[in-house]
């Protein structure tokens, strides 16, 4: 295909989940739900941590900044995917999925990142306890913050400069249900090579080193949790690590699944489901995993509501 036809390329139609006309209704329920509960969830997480000096300490502090970002990261994906539920034509303009590819890159790395900083966080509270208020310093945990804002800011440019200076000339129908790089990379008739290197090595590199810390993390926590002398307390450490664990290994094993493959192997039904679950279930499952079974943040939250009702 020429230059000129190349050009008048303006928006991409997303298939999204299936063309069955009776299941868009309930898709649209249920991924409705599904967003409704993680804004909640999550919303009310950072005003409680924002309004309990209790909870104002390293822990809490990216315990909120994650809710901050499990929020932001669904609103990228689920109002366009809800929209398109209750829409015949699913059309995205090029430069709103250009816009929605480089939010949803930025915010997956910083999650990523922060999954990371989290466990290290454990690692000096439990490993090092007496040097915890000295090495995760308020100063500390903004600069740390600060760091995994920046690599995401970065990192997502760089992915969404590479993928749209490509042509995509073969068509413009987007077998997905967001702007991701995977099926953006199989509608184009440029040669793809380099963006597949370039994804391969800074997401890897991200996914990598995330990984790689969280694993040292939980490998040290886990070895002060086994030298622990009531059995009850090694219990309950163990079944928190565990839950964190699995939330983990979820979030990054969807994630390496997704993007270290060619894209021409990104052709099934499968993938979406892969997606849903780092973009959408994760983020609404967080808060649960993370804080809601955590005695301090069910105290809080007890105080919070007395304070209101007693208020009145």
């Amino acid at each position: 295909m020429d230059k000129a036809n190349y050009s008048v390329l303006t928006d991409f139609i997303l298939l999204g989940f299936t063309d069955n006309p009776q299941m868009q209704l309930p898709l649209f329920l249920m991924f409705l739900l599904v967003y409704v509960v993680t804004i909640i969830w999550n919303l009310g997480m950072i005003v409680l941590i924002c309004s309990e000096s209790q909870l104002h300490n390293p822990m809490y502090f990216f315990l909120g900044n994650l809710s901050f970002v499990d929020l932001c990261y669904s609103s990228v994906i689920a109002p366009k995917m809800l929209s398109d539920f209750l829409s015949k034509t699913k059309r995205i303009s090029y430069n709103a999925c250009a816009i929605q590819l480089y939010m949803f890159g930025f915010l997956a790395d910083v999650e990523c990142l922060l999954l990371a900083v989290m466990a290290y966080d454990r690692y000096v509270a439990i490993c090092n306890p007496l040097l915890y208020t000295v090495v995760m310093s308020k100063k500390v945990c903004k600069q740390l913050m600060a760091v995994a804002y920046f690599i995401g800011m970065v990192d997502s440019m760089i992915h969404t400069c590479n993928t749209f200076r490509l042509q995509f000339c073969r068509s413009n129908v987007l077998n997905h249900f967001f702007c991701d790089i995977p099926p953006l990379l199989a509608l184009s008739c440029s040669d793809t090579y380099i963006n597949e290197i370039v994804m391969f090595t800074f997401i890897g590199f991200i996914i990598g080193s995330s990984i790689g810390m969280i694993l040292v993390s939980y490998t040290y926590i886990l070895s002060t949790i086994m030298r622990m002398h009531s059995a009850e307390g090694r219990w309950k450490a163990f079944s928190t690590c565990a839950s964190h664990l699995t939330a983990i290994g979820i979030f990054h094993g969807t994630m390496l699944f997704m993007y270290f493959r060619p894209s021409s192997s990104y052709t099934t039904d499968q993938d979406k489901v892969v997606s849903v679950i780092y973009t959408l279930v994760i983020p609404m499952l967080n808060p649960l995993i993370y804080s809601l079974r955590n005695k301090e943040v069910k105290e809080a939250l007890k105080r919070l509501v007395n304070r209101k009702i007693f208020s009145r």
